[in-house]
């Protein structure tokens, strides 16, 4: 199977759900081609591997969500009946979020470098390559770099009814973070 270009893959989703998907989940699935690879197994068997290649660009973060140089690759955008979206979100040293919060949610693997993480009221927590965070929906929490390390971490989470994935608040003060940002 090859995908060639996003209407292929629009023409597959029902009316509702083409309605609800977002211009951010466009780009992604216009972006995206899917190729599958037939061989045989030690049985004789046919197999298949897919293969989805990603051609969007590393975006720079919003500095309406971030304080500090953060970078978002595209990882799982939702469409269809999946809510799932997931971003591998790469912090230069002293980078973080906002404070925010998510309508369902949401589960953050560290991959590389150091980070810091808080809930609001919460003591700061740092976090290292394979530690997993999850955030209770309507939490309000803040996660980023340490002050002299980078950290990249996968964010994923579901969307809400309506195609949101956060609420973002007021930025971390550098007294919130404890940092020299």
């Amino acid at each position: 199977m090859h995908i060639a270009n996003e209407e292929r893959l629009l023409e597959a989703l029902t009316p509702n759900e083409r309605r609800a998907l977002d211009g951010a989940s466009r780009k992604l699935l216009a972006s995206l081609e899917t190729e599958t690879f037939t061989a045989r197994d030690s049985s004789d068997r046919e197999v298949q591997m897919e293969i989805t290649r990603n051609s969007v660009e590393t975006k720079p973060g919003s500095g309406e969500w971030f304080t500090g140089k953060v970078y978002l690759d595209a990882v799982a955008a939702p469409i269809g009946a999946s809510r799932l979206s997931a971003t591998s979100v790469h912090f230069t040293p002293g980078a973080r979020t906002h404070w925010h919060t998510h309508p369902n949610g949401q589960t953050i693997y560290v991959t590389e470098g150091v980070g810091l993480a808080q809930c609001r009221g919460g003591p700061i927590e740092v976090i290292r390559p394979g530690d997993r965070v999850f955030f209770e929906p309507g939490e309000e929490h803040w996660h980023g770099a340490s002050p002299n390390r980078f950290m990249t971490h996968l964010a994923m989470l579901e969307v809400d009814d309506e195609g949101n994935n956060a609420t973002w608040g007021d930025p971390v003060t550098d007294e919130e973070y404890g940092g020299d940002a």
